[in-house]
């Protein structure tokens, strides 16, 4: 399959918004009631908050026949030379095929001067434990929500 990594643009709010929805939803059926997915999303995802996101972080973002399949957002690098990966998602239907591996290595790539990267994955989400820890990287299993 061939896709595309590159720096979100404020045109991409949209289709992001769409993509975190949609892996949410599949990510935490069963695990976070409907309810509050949604009230988190609101919140998290809404046009002011990507925005904010778009202009404080480092967001990339992954193409399919230019449409938008996933994303990743990173903090900037802070004192300490740490940085975080807040949020990594792809549609369900686009798992499996090195998408989010190439946006990890770009946000690396990116973070000049980040000796440690953290990851808040929310204790029941198998799929990120086991994406991150594939990638040989330490899981903080967090009893709340990620970003």
């Amino acid at each position: 399959m061939d896709f595309t990594i590159r720096k979100m643009q404020m045109e991409d709010i949209h289709q992001v918004q769409q993509v975190a929805k949609k892996s949410w939803n599949s990510t935490y059926e069963g695990i976070i009631p409907h309810e509050i997915q949604e009230n988190f999303l609101n919140y998290a995802y809404n046009d002011a908050m990507m925005q904010k996101r778009l202009e404080g972080s480092f967001i990339f973002v992954s193409e399919v026949d230019r449409k938008i399949v996933g994303f990743a957002n990173f903090s900037p690098v802070k004192e300490g030379r740490e940085a975080e990966l807040g949020a990594i998602y792809i549609n369900p239907e686009y798992q499996g095929k090195g998408i989010g591996t190439a946006l990890l290595k770009e946000g690396i790539k990116n973070l000049e001067g980040a000796k440690e990267i953290f990851i808040n994955v929310e204790k029941d989400n198998q799929i990120g434990t086991t994406f991150y820890k594939a990638k040989g990287l330490e899981v903080d299993l967090s009893q709340y929500f990620g970003h």
